[in-house]
């Protein structure tokens, strides 16, 4: 009898230590998918802490930005300053003012210029093709400078150029370009055409490249060139390397820089000093979507590439481009508008372009805002002309990092003309009878 109840003991104390497991079991799970839920409820992206003193993520066709860190801090930017010179000299070729097989021929201050480079003697002729590709990959100072002189005459007028540029493209008032290749007046000494220092802002560097990317896209297929000599098919001139490690490109090569490449990304421009830091503006493409990124004063030279690779891959996994307003479609609300004096009483709308957003994926849209104005009455009068405007919309989003605003114009979408003088008066008689008839049925109702 003892030994049964000792074995019903066991046998209970059992039961409650599997019954004590199976609740602190449950419990946990519960506490887990409760987290969950809790975390879905808010729908926000994780933190994304991007180890740069500035650092911006923007997509270029829209120029909306989804991610920024002391995005407008000025801070000198290295190299990245050469890519406006690279814009100056491509909207010169596009000016007809320079053309790419015109003769460079090297002056003593370019072949003097220290810093990245230093392949030039003084005398030396090359194609403005050569040098810009031999300034675009290999980032020459000596090349950016002979380029300036080319195109302005000397390095000190192509200066007010580039600002007068920074003007044109609305950068902010702390954006300041002192020379053509970004470096330091200590690294120039009597070569510094100016003794103000390079500064500019991660936004203002997106913005430049923005610039570059949507009215130069043949730039890309110079910047994404992982090697290249110095005269262009030339193997006898020397050979030179990308200093841009992520280029896709370079997925094709044996070398260390394989490891580092990214799918998609194809430019833009590298920079380092001792002031700036490791310096990167990259961009990539995907899915029909572009990326632009900047990172400023990162910790290493492969440091710049490992925090771009962060941003594009917060860009591409959590954002899509969504088409909101379709070009040349009607209004859910707002179909028609009356006018005066024409034959018709009324006008059908459209839009006259489209808007395209970029939003986080899965997005309803629920969180864009629409805001329509029509002209006032007085205004809407006949003869109207297809293509007219007769309003505005107004699209609004709130939910990225910068708050996106864009107005396009309603217009008429189809003719209105004017009704002769006989019309009019015919529909004032009607009109003025119908005022009365529905004034005596209010009389008698």
């Amino acid at each position: 009898m003892g030994e049964v109840t000792q074995l019903n003991r066991y046998v209970l104390k059992k039961i409650g230590i599997y019954l004590c497991l199976s609740l602190m079991l449950n419990l946990f799970v519960m506490s887990m998918f409760s987290g969950s839920a809790a975390y879905a409820e808010e729908d926000t992206q994780p933190p994304l802490n991007i180890n740069a003193d500035a650092s911006i993520l923007i997509e270029a066709s829209t120029g909306q930005v989804l991610y920024q860190n002391n995005a407008n801090i000025a801070l000198p930017p290295a190299s990245m300053a050469k890519m406006m010179t690279e814009y100056l000299v491509l909207e010169s070729i596009e000016q007809g003012k320079i053309s790419w097989d015109e003769s460079v021929t090297i002056s003593s201050k370019a072949a003097a210029i220290p810093g990245s480079g230093q392949l030039l003697a003084e005398g030396e002729t090359y194609t403005v093709r050569d040098m810009f590709r031999y300034m675009a990959i290999y980032s020459g100072n000596d090349g950016a400078v002979a380029l300036a002189e080319k195109v302005a005459g000397s390095e000190e007028n192509f200066v007010n150029m580039m600002n007068q540029k920074a003007k044109e493209m609305g950068m902010s008032n702390t954006a300041f370009f002192a020379n053509a290749t970004g470096l330091p007046n200590k690294d120039l000494g009597d070569l510094a055409p100016s003794t103000a220092e390079t500064i500019i802002s991660a936004q203002d560097l997106a913005t430049l490249a923005r610039r570059i990317v949507l009215d130069f896209p043949e730039t890309l297929k110079v910047s994404s060139t992982p090697t290249a000599y110095l005269r262009e098919g030339d193997s006898s001139t020397h050979e030179f390397d990308n200093w841009n490690w992520m280029l896709e490109g370079w997925k094709s090569y044996n070398n260390n820089f394989s490891s580092i490449a990214y799918e998609g990304l194809d430019g833009l421009k590298t920079g380092s000093t001792t002031e700036a830091g490791y310096c990167f503006t990259g961009t990539a493409e995907r899915d029909g979507i572009r990326l632009i990124s900047v990172v400023m004063n990162t910790e290493s030279r492969t440091a710049r590439f490992e925090e771009t690779g962060r941003l594009l891959d917060y860009g591409f996994n959590n954002f899509e481009i969504k088409t909101v307003v379709a070009a040349k479609s009607e209004l859910d609300d707002i179909k028609t508008v009356p006018v005066k004096k024409g034959i018709e009483l009324e006008v059908p709308i459209q839009t006259e372009a489209g808007v395209e957003l970029v939003v986080e994926k899965g997005e309803s849209m629920d969180n864009i805002q629409f805001e329509t104005t029509i002209l006032p009455e007085e205004e809407l009068i006949a003869p109207i002309q297809q293509g007219d405007v007769i309003g505005t919309l107004t699209v609004k989003y709130d939910q990225l990092s910068e708050p996106f605003e864009e107005t396009l114009n309603l217009v008429a979408a189809e003719d209105v003309e004017k009704a002769s003088w006989f019309r009019l008066l015919l529909r004032a008689i009607k009109d003025f009878f119908v005022d009365i008839f529905e004034g005596i049925k209010g009389f008698f109702g």
